[in-house]
């Protein structure tokens, strides 16, 4: 039994606290995966941070791991330490070049989505006009593919999403995306690309942000009921969870530098009010009350534990082992 948090958010800053990492620890999370970087910082942002995050990580040896294989978590949650992986959201960080995957990968980032949002020239965001993945777009898949990187489609639109998922070699995931059957957003994706990522072999990951699960204080019960949605779909071993919880850190300010519009990546039309700021995220100890909650919508044990991180860990030991030089 492996608990895998598949997206999390700590501030884009070389000097971000490392406390969550410790009240995932303690609340039984073996894996999370947090972001380093989206389409909207810039290069030299990106990686103060990776180096900044590895360095600390491989400095405390006693307590953290950062993972080459599914195998590397297990020997972590037996030793009581915490695995750590790093995910890009966006393809800008990429430079237009394929080769870039390999790079980041090797700095601990395995897992990809393409766009945040808004359309690049690689592929379609969710708040923006629908696009398709391009010819650049179709290279970069192939070199997530080669890489062993999990190719991730949260943040992008519909049209995107299919071609990716068509032209992918491996499962995909959703690391942080809810069923637009229970909540209209657009963040949120329809039961055709539920079903398209389960055809793949792939996972879709429950995000415990309030917009995206429909209520105002989110809970167990309201992701469980999401967690039930995509099981009834489409079987329960395409189900994951990724909180996507953005932790703030008082005085300690992570956006880019420059002219940064943050009305255009989370665009008011878009159902954000004022801002992400408004947003509400479940507590990383709703992970403790997740099996009860699951067991409720009619989940039995082994389902739980596919659901919290075993059918993650399936889906990694797959992509993950498929890594070229």
């Amino acid at each position: 039994m492996i608990r895998w948090e598949a997206h999390t958010c700590l501030p884009l800053h070389p000097d971000a606290s490392f406390a969550p990492l410790e009240r995932y620890r303690a609340n039984g999370v073996h894996c999370v995966c947090i972001n380093v970087g989206m389409d909207m910082n810039p290069l030299g942002q990106i990686l103060a941070v990776i180096a900044s995050f590895r360095a600390r990580l491989l400095a405390a040896p006693e307590r953290y791991v950062m993972p080459r294989t599914v195998a590397d978590i297990e020997q972590a949650r037996n030793e009581g330490k915490l695995a750590v992986v790093f995910d890009l959201e966006g393809a800008l960080p990429l430079l237009e070049r394929p080769e870039m995957v390999a790079l980041y990968r090797d700095l601990g980032v395995r897992q990809i989505h393409f766009a945040y949002n808004r359309n690049n020239p690689v592929a379609g965001g969710c708040h923006d006009t629908p696009q398709g993945l391009t010819a650049l777009g179709h290279r970069m898949v192939d070199a997530v593919n080669d890489a062993g990187v999990l190719m991730d489609c949260a943040h992008t639109e519909r049209r995107t999403t299919l071609d990716i998922m068509a032209h992918s070699r491996h499962p995909v995931v959703f690391s942080h995306a809810n069923p637009l059957a229970l909540a209209e957003h657009g963040r949120n994706i329809t039961d055709e690309q539920i079903r398209a990522c389960a055809a793949t072999g792939g996972v879709v990951c429950i995000s415990g942000v309030s917009k995206f699960l429909g209520c105002e204080t989110p809970g167990a019960q309201d992701i469980a009921r999401h967690m039930a949605h995509i099981a009834n779909l489409v079987g329960p071993q395409h189900v994951g969870l990724g909180l996507d919880i953005g932790f703030g850190q008082p005085g300690l300010n992570d956006d880019p530098p420059g002219d940064f519009d943050p009305g255009f990546w989370w665009p008011a039309s878009a159902g954000y009010g004022k801002g992400i700021s408004q947003m509400r995220y479940a507590a990383i100890e709703t992970w403790q009350q997740l099996p009860g909650a699951l067991r409720a919508v009619g989940m039995s044990d082994h389902e739980v534990d596919g659901a919290l991180g075993g059918n993650m860990a399936r889906v990694a030991r797959q992509v993950w082992g498929t890594a070229s030089d």
